[in-house]
């Protein structure tokens, strides 16, 4: 599925929290949405789903709730897990948005749990779990759902370097089959070493769209983030490390 923004805009009381954003996504991109604390990049994931007020389009929030969720999964940043129930039927609420008794959603749910390392925590209480086993749990209840595609909000915020790598990995590998990803990152150098594209955002509005190493100049970085960083090519990819501020 292909998500389009036209002039997006967003107004929270007396100020623009995001600010005529015009943003076109692919099948098989893996964008990752990058910018400081209070860019607006939470404002624009969920005005894009049609859960804020805004003006301009969305080619999600003008579908109904349920061709919505059909259409795309949510992982918002805030996680949490209320009842204390089996991780597979916590992941299994990602199947709620198909017909009920749908053939295929116990596969989906072994394959989401498999993707996220889960397999064997499948019989396990979720709220016993550690806070990163729990985000890996909402994170494999996205994958059920089977979307096309996937926004997320910080979704390796919190996990161990290993669960960050596998989770960016699973994301990409989304993309590779043809699904179109949206993930805020706030570790630049898991963004430059995963994502197709970068959007950065500064201020409710995109200043570069782009291959990572066209957005994650030195120029804009001092500008942005207010860091310098260390690049290199390597076999294993693009490494970008942030060394120091520059104000």
């Amino acid at each position: 599925m292909t998500l389009t923004l036209q002039n997006l805009t967003v107004r929270r009381s007396d100020r623009v929290a995001v600010q005529d954003v015009s943003l076109t996504v692919g099948k098989g991109e893996f964008v990752g949405l990058l910018g400081p604390n209070g860019a607006g990049k939470t404002t624009l994931l969920r005005a894009a789903l049609g859960l804020l007020p805004h003006e301009g389009v969305s080619s999600l929030a003008v579908l109904s709730p349920a061709a919505r969720a059909r259409a795309a999964a949510f992982l918002p940043q805030t996680r949490e897990i209320a009842w204390p129930v089996r991780v597979a039927d916590v992941v299994a609420l990602g199947r709620a948005p198909h017909p009920a008794g749908r053939a295929g959603d116990a596969a989906a749910v072994d394959r989401a749990l498999t993707r996220m390392g889960l397999s064997d925590y499948r019989d396990r209480i979720a709220t016993a779990l550690s806070g990163g086993e729990q985000a890996r749990v909402l994170i494999a209840r996205a994958l059920a759902q089977d979307t096309p595609l996937l926004l997320a909000d910080e979704p390796v915020a919190g996990l161990d370097p290993a669960a960050q790598l596998r989770t960016m990995k699973v994301f990409a590998d989304l993309a590779n089959e043809g699904r179109s990803v949206i993930a805020s990152i706030h570790d630049l150098g898991l963004a430059a070493l995963h994502c197709t594209r970068l959007v950065m955002v500064e201020r409710g509005r995109i200043v570069a769209d782009g291959a990572p190493r066209d957005v994650l100049t030195d120029a804009l970085l001092a500008r942005v983030f207010d860091v310098r960083g260390f690049h290199a090519d390597t076999p294993d990819g693009p490494v970008f490390q942030p060394l120091a501020t520059v104000r």
